[in-house]
């Protein structure tokens, strides 16, 4: 199958997103209760079916009903099932999909954590609410923890290190520029308010191997990837600053391919307005960036939002694939709305589509798609098709039994605390107190001809190197340092163990630098 069946237009013919043009993105807009999630759903389960894994944010709680079939003793489901024989469906059964739970703070889903060191200072600054020049106070922290082989793996890391920089105000200022304890004490405020609505969850380890969102089943179907927001949405800037941080890890990770057969991953945004709300104008223009490249690497972004308008132009104008559900006109806002989202189209001479949009039936939508050709198809008033899945929730009982039997059951669920920042922190402190000790009981010259308290991350290095041979070691650490593949854990046994402790060693100065995530690289 080279495309998606959306639904029936009122010309008749079928209305079909091509897979091979999947990539080219797209927004599903439309007041509240007007379809939005049903369209969603549907669109999900069916690029599972074609092969397409999927990640979309459960916004609602609703959308984790798609890892079940849909029930003839659902209450809505003579609706549904009429549904699909207007449109001609005499295929539609009930079915479930490959679904995997994912969950920001590891309640309903596998954790989702990535490192204070990939996430970068341009993000962090954002969540924390940062003015110019406290970003440039923590752009000097993580340089400083780049340059002294500092890992920033969680907050504990990160307020050690902050904790050190205002011990440490003049020595920093020498070295880079003006760093007042004003501003490191403004951060450290930040962070603890921030860390209180629970966003520590997000850093540690095991970090997330985003190739684990690319993956299909025994039976080929795209793995659903269902991310649990409604406690995420809480904290709306956590999950803007997510999704982005997830957006710019694809963009990183995967090769160039052009334009697939098929994408390689679909990506919908729900509750879109988030991610540009507040947002300064230089990471807006990051955001249509990665909007825009990452199309060559094969993933497709769908924007999900109640109105098209919240969408920034520069980013609407890349969402070729457009599925607008009614709008309502109770204020002159709406009604700019459905001016901008009927002028957005392809006119339909038999169509007037900006009152089209106020009339649409719950589960009618305009649909305009890119052909083969990668042109715009004319506008069209289209019955969506109903999904096979479940529409609503899971039971508590179900998801715990879907979760049990997770391909990634096991491996992110238990934090993993290595040596860090906080611990190389705390030592150094504790090196320094007994040093001073040692100094007023023995002389300062006595006490210079014993080795240091603490080896040095190259001495760390080579004594572990000695426990296996040099070809393999520089091979294992290299991937280590670079190829983030082992970063959930790698210490396993081994080669891989010690190459990738020296990974862990080497990380701040060698590859703190490049392995930081796209946004944050851009805009240092």
């Amino acid at each position: 199958m080279s495309d998606i069946f959306l639904g029936l237009g009122g010309n008749g013919e079928n209305q079909s997103l091509a897979l091979s043009r999947a990539n080219r993105h797209g927004l599903i807009a439309g007041a509240t209760g007007t379809g939005k999630t049903v369209t969603l759903q549907g669109l999900a389960e069916s690029f599972s079916a074609n092969g397409v894994p999927v990640f979309v944010a459960d916004v609602k709680g609703d959308l984790s009903g798609i890892a079940m079939p849909g029930s003839p003793t659902f209450k809505h489901a003579d609706k549904l099932e009429g549904r699909a024989k207007e449109l001609g469906m005499e295929d539609y059964t009930y079915s479930d999909n490959p679904v995997v739970f994912w969950d920001l703070f590891g309640e309903q889903g596998h954790p989702i954590r990535t490192t204070i060191t990939e996430m970068g200072p341009l993000l962090l600054a954002r969540l924390l609410d940062l003015n110019d020049t406290q970003e440039g106070v923590l752009q000097i922290v993580f340089k400083h923890a780049d340059e002294n082989g500092l890992l920033l793996l969680d907050f504990g890391d990160l307020q050690s290190l902050l904790q050190w920089a205002h011990e440490n105000s003049k020595e920093l200022s020498g070295v880079y520029g003006n760093v007042s304890k004003q501003s490191v004490g403004a951060i450290q405020r930040q962070l603890l308010s921030f860390e209180a609505q629970g966003a520590d969850h997000f850093f540690g380890e095991p970090a997330l191997e985003i190739d684990d969102f690319l993956m299909t089943d025994e039976n080929g179907r795209g793995h659903v990837n269902v991310l649990a927001a409604d406690t995420l949405m809480r904290s709306p800037k956590l999950y803007a600053t997510f999704l982005l941080w997830l957006l710019a890890e694809l963009f990183e990770t995967l090769p160039e391919v052009g334009d697939p057969e098929k994408p390689k991953l679909v990506f919908f945004f729900d509750e879109a307005h988030l991610l540009f709300d507040d947002a300064p104008k230089a990471l807006q223009e990051k955001i249509e960036q990665v909007v825009r490249l990452i199309r060559s690497k094969g993933v497709g972004v769908f924007f999900v939002t109640q109105n098209p308008i919240d969408i920034p132009e520069e980013v609407a104008g890349q969402l070729g694939n457009r599925v607008q559900h009614a709008l309502r006109a109770f204020t002159k806002r709406d009604q700019r709305a459905i001016k901008a989202a009927a002028e957005t189209f392809r006119i339909n001479d038999d169509l007037d589509t900006e009152e089209v949009i106020t009339e649409l039936k719950v589960g009618e939508a305009l649909v305009s798609t890119l052909d083969e050709e990668g042109a715009p198809t004319v506008v069209q008033r289209t019955l969506i098709k109903p999904p096979r899945s479940r529409l609503g929730p899971l039971t508590k009982k179900e998801r715990a039994i879907i979760q049990s039997i997770s391909p990634f059951e096991g491996k992110y669920d238990e934090t993993v605390d290595r040596q860090s920042a906080e611990e190389v922190l705390a030592q150094k402190t504790k090196d320094a107190v007994e040093t001073a000790e040692e100094v007023a009981e023995k002389g300062e010259a006595e006490v210079a001809k014993r080795p240091r308290k603490t080896k040095s991350m190259w001495e760390k290095a080579i004594s572990r190197g000695t426990k296996v041979a040099a070809g393999g070691m520089a091979g294992a650490a290299a991937a280590a340092v670079l190829g983030k593949k082992s970063r959930s854990n790698p210490m396993k046994s081994g080669i891989k163990s010690a190459a990738g402790s020296i990974a862990t060693d080497l990380a701040g100065p060698i590859a703190g630098r490049f392995v930081r995530n796209l946004i944050g690289g851009l805009m240092r």
